[in-house]
C-alpha cells in the first residue's frame, strides 16, 4: 500500500495504525453532525469502521500477512481483537471507577428494580427470539437454512448481536450442535450493527421525546448516592504515580483474572458449558470496589478523575474500531434481510419494554432509568452516547447494577432457547 502517488509506503502494522486512526478521525467528524438535536456520537466511528470494513479489509488482511507464510493467517482479525479487548478494558474498568463511590447507594436504593429490570429486558429479548423462531418454521427458514436446528442456531446468534453480548455469544456456541456454530456467528454478526446504533439513538431520542429538564433528571439521578461519597482520609495515602495508572492496571489485572473464573452450567463440568464474568464483568466488579473504597491501606487506589475520563473516551472508540471492522466485513459477507429484521425486533422490544416497565411500574427517574436499560442490553457504546447527553458520570452507576444481572440472563436465555427448540 503506497500514498500519495507511492512517495510514501505504508505497509504491516503500520498500514493497520494508519487505517485506525483515519477512521477515528473520520467517525469523530460523522459524529458531530446533528440531526434535530440528534447526533451519532462515538458511534460515529463505528459506523466509519464497519464502512471500511465492508470495502476495506480484504486489503488489510493482505498487508498484514507475513512474507514466507504458505496460507494467510488472520493477523487483521487477531489485531483488530486485540485493540476491541484493548478498549473494552479501558472502558469498563473507568466507568467502575467513575461510577465506584457512589454505586453501592444507589444499589441500597434501587436493588430489587435493577434486577427486576435487567431481567424483564433479557426475558423480553428472549421471548422476541422465540417469536422470530415460530415466525421462520411458518414462512420459512430462509434460502442458506434447511432445518429447525440450524434456524435456532442463526435466531441465538442474532440475539446476542441484538443486546451486544459477547458472553452469550460465546455460551451459544459452546451448546449448539458444532455443525451450525458458524450460523451462531453469522446471526450475531448481522444483528450487531443495529444492536450497537438502535441503543445508541434510543438514549438520545426518549429524553426529546419526554421533553426531560436534564438539570432537574440530574439532581433527581444524585439522591441516593451522595451518602456514599468520601471525605478525604486524615492519613497520608500513598501514590504510586501522580495519575493513577498503576492503581487503574492493578484494577484490570485483577478484573482479568476474576473475569477468567469458570462456573459450570452443566453436569460435564469445566469440561461443558461454563458461565464466567469475562474479562468486561471482571474489571468492572473490581473497579466498582476499589472505586467504592478508594484505598488499600494506606496504598491510595483510585485513580484521577482526568485519567478515567481519558481512558473512558479512549477505550470506547478503540472498542469501536476493533469490534466495527471485522463486523462491516461479515456483515457483507452474511448480510439477509429477514434475518437484520429479526435482530432489530429483538433490539427494539427489549429497550422499549424495558424503558415503559422502568417508567411505569418501578417509578425510576429518567436517567436512571435509560442507565439501567443501557446495562440491560449490555451496551457499552450506549452509555457513552448517554453520558453525554445527561451530562453526567452518575448514570454509569445504573449501567454497572443492571449489567451483572443481564450478563447472566442473557446466557441463560440462550441456552434455554436451544434446548427447547
Amino acid at each position: 500500500m503506497t500514498l500519495f502517488g507511492g512517495v510514501i509506503p505504508v505497509t504491516g502494522i503500520t498500514f493497520l495504525m494508519f487505517c485506525v486512526f483515519a477512521i477515528l478521525f473520520c467517525g469523530y467528524a460523522l459524529g458531530r453532525i446533528t440531526i434535530k438535536g440528534v447526533s451519532l456520537g462515538d458511534a460515529g466511528v463505528f459506523v466509519i469502521a464497519l464502512l471500511f470494513g465492508a470495502f476495506f479489509f480484504a486489503p488489510l488482511e493482505a498487508q498484514l500477512v507475513l512474507k514466507g507464510e504458505a496460507e494467510s493467517v488472520h493477523f487483521a482479525e487477531k489485531a483488530l481483537e486485540i485493540i476491541e479487548q484493548l478498549g473494552l478494558v479501558l472502558f469498563v474498568t473507568s466507568v467502575g471507577f467513575i461510577a465506584g463511590p457512589k454505586f453501592f447507594g444507589n444499589m441500597k436504593k434501587n436493588f430489587k428494580s435493577y434486577v427486576l429490570l435487567g431481567l424483564v429486558v433479557i426475558l423480553a429479548g428472549g421471548l422476541s427470539a422465540m417469536a422470530c423462531i415460530f415466525m421462520g418454521r411458518a414462512i420459512g427458514f430462509g434460502a442458506s437454512i434447511e432445518n429447525s436446528e440450524g434456524f435456532t442456531a442463526m435466531i441465538v446468534g442474532l440475539l446476542s448481536g441484538s443486546l451486544t453480548s459477547t458472553p452469550a455469544f460465546s455460551a451459544a456456541k459452546a451448546t449448539v450442535d458444532p455443525a451450525y456454530t458458524s450460523l451462531v456467528s453469522v446471526g450475531h454478526g448481522i444483528a450487531y450493527i443495529f444492536g450497537v446504533i438502535g441503543v445508541v439513538l434510543f438514549v438520545q431520542l426518549i429524553p426529546k421525546m419526554a421533553k426531560a429538564d436534564m438539570e432537574k433528571e440530574r439532581a433527581l439521578l444524585s439522591v441516593g448516592g451522595e451518602t456514599e461519597t468520601k471525605k478525604k482520609s486524615p492519613v497520608k495515602l500513598l501514590q504510586l504515580d501522580g495519575h493513577g495508572f498503576a492503581a487503574f492496571c492493578l484494577a484490570a489485572v485483577l478484573g482479568m483474572v476474576i473475569g477468567k473464573i469458570k462456573i459450570p452450567l452443566s453436569a460435564e463440568g469445566l469440561s461443558g458449558t461454563c458461565f464466567s464474568l469475562t474479562t468486561t464483568g471482571g474489571c468492572l466488579l473490581v473497579s466498582l470496589i476499589l472505586g467504592h473504597f478508594g484505598r488499600i491501606g494506606r496504598l491510595d487506589v483510585m485513580p484521577a478523575q482526568s485519567t478515567l475520563k481519558l481512558f473512558r473516551e479512549l477505550g470506547l472508540v478503540l472498542f469501536l474500531v476493533g469490534a466495527g471492522i471485522p463486523g462491516g466485513a461479515d456483515f457483507v459477507a452474511n448480510f439477509d434481510p429477514m434475518y437484520f429484521v429479526y435482530g432489530m425486533i429483538m433490539t427494539i422490544v427489549p429497550m422499549i419494554l424495558g424503558y415503559l416497565f422502568a417508567k411505569y411500574v418501578l417509578k425510576l427517574s429518567l436517567l436512571n432509568n435509560l442507565g439501567a436499560i443501557t446495562g440491560g442490553m449490555t451496551s457499552t457504546p450506549a452509555l457513552g452516547t448517554l453520558i453525554g447527553t445527561a451530562g453526567t458520570e452518575d448514570v454509569a452507576a445504573a449501567y454497572a447494577a443492571t449489567y451483572p444481572i443481564a450478563l447472566i440472563a442473557v446466557v441463560l436465555v440462550s441456552q434455554f432457547l436451544i434446548i427447547l427448540f
